[in-house]
């Protein structure tokens, strides 16, 4: 329990709230007969006839698509280590940049468009820059932490190609690696005035064997400001570890079979749902009926026994009956413990 407080300290002494101002109108915007922002009018374009994605922007965290099947042995057993640290390697609980985690592909973002360079600011002060001068991309730039970005229009459509990321950088807050050779694609679209789409593809074949990614949904948050939200205290300063590496256990692939589900429940007066399924040898968690999360979070599951597992600072425990088949999932935090019965 004291390592769950510690996480939890962790995670809000180096994630500052973000803030907005009060209401300040933009001129010339489309509005409702109320006066409100029509957040569903056409999306507007530049002079080159392309859509302008100028704006302040906000979204949920996106889904990504976790697949520890598709990752080459190296970077599961990263993923491991890292998850039983409390990820407090990540770079954005060490005050630095996110780089291409497919997480930062949302939350706030200040968008400013020319017809020669596409530059997307940062609430925390950190900024990418996406040449629109028709420049090929590098073939071999230097590794940094934004990595070198070139864009073209197809229709309505922005394509974003992106190289040359150092290997400092995640590719999520799940704490997946990648190589110097990772390539990612971005599709922008502003399907209206008030909403922007970006799809994100990540490739790497020195890590990954097919690309995976993400769809963010955001919105343009019209008649108020984006404000800095600055990370002031690292996480150098926690020595604590989730889990000890010599703890973990093996459970073999059929027993692990026997816990795949679904399991529904109750937490927090809201409907919670436990999907369980099973990726090569590795179990994963996704936590569904969380306000702060689109789409669900992902928690891979590491063993403490044949039927105890840890999921970043969350213990599952299945139940098992008589047949070694689970009949319901206890989920154990900071609140205690949380029992979700399995769907038949």
């Amino acid at each position: 329990m004291r390592l769950l407080f510690a996480a939890l300290a962790l995670i809000l002494g180096t994630t500052p709230a973000t803030a907005q101002w009060l209401d300040r109108p933009w001129p010339g915007i489309p509005r409702t007969a109320d006066g409100k922002p029509n957040l569903s009018a056409p999306a507007p374009h530049g002079p080159d006839g392309h859509p302008d994605l100028t704006g302040s922007w906000n979204g949920p965290v996106p889904e990504i698509q976790f697949d520890p099947a598709n990752a080459q042995p190296a970077v599961n057993a990263l993923i491991r280590q890292r998850q039983r640290e409390y990820h407090k390697g990540r770079p954005l609980y060490n005050c630095l940049p996110n780089g291409p985690e497919a997480d930062s592909s949302a939350g706030w973002k200040r968008i400013l468009q020319t017809p020669a360079v596409i530059a997307i600011l940062n609430d925390d002060l950190s900024y990418r820059v996406i040449h629109m001068d028709g420049r090929e991309l590098e073939a071999n730039p230097a590794p940094s932490w934004t990595g070198y970005s070139v864009g073209r229009w197809e229709g309505d459509a922005l394509i974003v190609e992106s190289n040359g990321y150092n290997e400092k950088t995640w590719l999520s807050r799940y704490g997946q690696s990648h190589t110097q050779a990772l390539r990612v694609k971005e599709v922008f679209r502003r399907r209206d005035f008030g909403h922007l789409e970006v799809d994100v593809s990540v490739t790497d074949p020195g890590a990954y064997t097919k690309p995976w990614g993400s769809t963010a949904r955001m919105e343009l948050e019209a008649d108020t400001e984006m404000l800095e939200s600055i990370c002031e205290r690292s996480s150098d300063q926690w020595q604590g570890g989730a889990v000890a590496a010599d703890t973990a256990v093996t459970v073999a692939p059929e027993v692990l079979a026997r816990y795949v589900g679904v399991y529904h429940g109750v937490y927090g007066g809201a409907k919670r749902v436990i999907d369980v399924t099973l990726s090569g040898n590795q179990l994963i968690a996704k936590v569904t009926g969380r306000a702060e999360v689109d789409g669900g979070v992902i928690r891979p599951l590491i063993p403490q026994s044949q039927t105890t597992f840890d999921g970043v600072g969350i213990v599952y425990q299945f139940v098992v009956g008589d047949n070694g088949v689970a009949t319901a999932l206890i989920e154990i935090h900071i609140s205690g413990p949380q029992r979700f019965p399995k769907q038949p």
